[in-house]
């Protein structure tokens, strides 16, 4: 048998073979501690696993053979090996799967690390799967080399279920550096909701449906490199009743120009470099005629409450009137290409 019997070390993308010198085979099981087998066919007297078949790694491996002799004389084999404990162990997540989202959330494989390679990209890539009901024509993409996303071509409709499977067992993101595991997940395109934030106009702008719900008189980021709210197709992120906003978490540390400490309550996150959409109390009067905020979006509480109990993650927040854009890696930056730029994305074009 090869990996041979009390071998230690096996790559997970190293073959398993088992051959019989005189008779034939009659069957090969090859099963982890928890009994998954790695899948194989006989062909006569030598048995392989299938072409492309993943060993998790730091496992051991049982092989049990039965087999009958040219004299008819049946025998008996139990063997076992040990694959390769790598140096890193790559752990990776599916944001957002089981639940509920609005229609600009893709489908996400997060990598807690690099995927550091091209060619590693286009192997993990090769493998994930993605189901859509109904049919949805999309593509998937790499935000990063940390972030794998399937986005359809426009938003999604409501009411589709999204399936991903991640059989990524076996397969290398880096340098001595393996997947142990499979995963899955399925999420639901819930209802549309749609926002648009004109900021030269003071105003957001939100449609469900396509039908126009509310206006907003709103305040967003006022003049400045680090203060301009991003232009750009956002997302929902997370909703946060209540958020403690620390410039000190962006740089500006206390006793610095432009130093502030605040409460915020009904937050909706939409960019990883802390803009979100909340309540403002102290910039009611600013709202809907001029931008004083530090790059949030400003509402009065009313209007910030209602927009909290409608919004869900995974809704398009849309920014127009900055020169300042965002950039797709600053949130979930999908909607930021064109179609075409987006299927470029991909490892496999």
């Amino acid at each position: 048998m090869t990996p041979a019997k009390g071998s230690i070390g096996a790559l997970p993308t190293d073959p398993v073979t088992v051959t019989v010198v005189m008779g034939d085979l009659d069957s090969v099981s090859v099963t982890d501690p928890g009994g998954t087998k790695v899948p194989g066919s006989i062909d006569g007297a030598r048995w392989r696993s299938t072409e492309g078949a993943r060993l998790k790694p730091s496992t051991t491996y049982t092989v049990r053979v039965r087999a009958t002799g040219t004299d008819g004389t049946p025998a008996a084999f139990t063997g076992s090996f040990t694959t390769r404990t790598p140096k890193v162990t790559a752990t990776y997540s599916l944001p957002y799967g089981d639940s509920t989202v609005g229609t600009g959330m893709p489908a996400t494989v997060q990598f807690d690390s690099p995927v550091e390679t091209p060619a590693m990209r286009r192997e993990i890539e090769k493998r994930v799967r993605i189901t859509t009901t109904p049919r949805t024509e999309g593509s998937w993409g790499w935000l990063d080399d940390r972030q794998l996303m399937w986005r359809p071509k426009t938003y999604w409709q409501p009411g589709t279920k999204v399936t991903v499977r991640t059989p990524f067992t076996g397969f290398q993101t880096g340098k001595d550096k393996w997947v142990a595991n499979d995963d899955g997940g399925t999420m639901t395109i819930g209802r549309s909701m749609t926002s648009l934030v004109d900021m030269n106009k003071h105003v957001m702008t939100v449609k469900r449906d396509g039908a126009v719900v509310r206006r907003i008189p709103v305040s967003t980021g006022r003049p400045g490199p680090e203060t301009e709210t991003r232009s750009g197709v956002k997302v929902v992120m997370s909703k946060e009743p209540t958020v403690t906003m620390d410039s000190a978490t962006v740089g500006i540390e206390k006793g610095e120009p432009g130093y502030y400490k605040l409460d915020t309550r009904w937050n909706m996150r939409v960019t990883w470099t802390g803009e979100y959409l909340h309540s403002a109390p102290w910039s009611v009067g600013s709202q809907g005629s001029s931008n004083v905020s530090h790059g949030c979006v400003n509402m009065a509480p009313e209007n910030a409450k209602w927009m909290f109990d409608n919004s869900m993650i995974g809704d398009v927040v849309d920014f127009t009137g900055s020169s300042r854009v965002f950039q797709p890696t600053e949130g979930i930056g999908v909607w930021q290409y064109s179609w075409a730029e987006w299927q470029k994305r991909s490892a496999l074009r």
